[in-house]
């Protein structure tokens, strides 16, 4: 598909600010995602927690904790 579109300027600059917030929060949350699994993890070496787990695996609808050779990963649900 080909086309052209007139926006303003300052729309335009507006739009590829956003693009770089985006970025960097998803970014930033991806990070935090790790953060978040490696406390998982050590928490697992402290308790067995695995119904926990389950139990908010039943309950969330945006992300899974697997837990994979004693470590904790968050699996997000890809959206469509």
């Amino acid at each position: 598909m080909k086309g052209t579109v007139t926006i303003p300027l300052k729309d335009f600059d507006e739009l590829r600010d956003a693009h770089k917030k985006a970025t960097n929060l998803r970014s930033s949350t991806i990070e935090a995602a790790r953060e978040v699994e490696v406390f998982l993890s050590f928490l697992l070496t402290r308790e067995n927690f695995q119904e926990y787990v389950d139990e908010f695996n039943s309950q969330s609808r945006r992300s899974k904790i697997m837990i994979e050779g004693g470590r904790a990963k968050i699996m997000f649900n890809e959206k469509t």
